[in-house]
């Protein structure tokens, strides 16, 4: 089982925590963890393009003019995708961009970063971010006093005084523990766990 400290917000290191093995010290793929991230940021496109065919455009379906004796070029009808106003021949239509990843998958995936984060010294334990009031330069003053440039915070509980007063700090952002994510864990430098967040992970990533 691995050590951490726990830390309060000022810095000090008031106790120790055991984490689990199986969550905190597993071997990284780097294979599974561009899948699972690839996956992610697929299911944040909304494919919502789209255009008509030939087939959807409003209009008659006769033909224009006769087939010979015009002198002009011969035509079908007025949606054909050659035309102006017609269809589009292989235009964008209605999809889902999702990749499916099966749940055992994602779960492995997350105790990766989550190891990844620790073998490199950047995970923090901290006993409570719970603030008095909604005010930023409280929470600003705090994360000064840990030295970091970036951070993901995770928290046991939603904590709006947290939240909001993180809101407009940037490369900040706070996440309860049920939105715990690879993409955000590798995409912020550091990464902080509440300490009454981690059993609720561990119990989650175990189950």
């Amino acid at each position: 089982m691995a050590v951490a400290g726990v830390y309060n917000l000022k810095n000090e290191k008031i106790s120790e925590v055991v984490l689990r093995d199986d969550v905190f010290s597993v071997p990284v793929k780097v294979n599974i963890l561009h899948q699972v991230v690839v996956s992610q940021l697929a299911a944040r496109r909304s494919g919502t393009a789209s255009v008509k065919t030939r087939a959807e455009v409003k209009g008659s379906g006769s033909k224009l003019w006769r087939q010979k004796g015009t002198g002009r070029a011969r035509a079908g009808n007025a949606a054909s995708p050659t035309r102006k106003g017609g269809g589009v021949a292989f235009g964008p239509s209605l999809r889902s961009y999702r990749q499916k990843v099966n749940k055992k998958v994602r779960k492995s995936a997350l105790c990766m970063a989550l190891t990844d984060k620790m073998q490199n010294e950047q995970l923090t334990v901290v006993d409570s971010f719970a603030l008095s009031q909604i005010k930023t330069k409280s929470f600003v003053e705090a994360m000064n006093g840990f030295d970091v440039r970036g951070a993901l915070i995770v928290i046991g509980e939603k904590s709006e005084n947290l939240e909001k007063s993180s809101k407009n700090v940037p490369r900040i952002k706070v996440l309860q523990h049920q939105g715990l994510n690879v993409y955000d864990i590798l995409k912020y430098e550091h990464l902080f766990l509440e300490k009454s967040a981690i059993e609720k992970i561990e119990e989650a990533l175990v189950a």
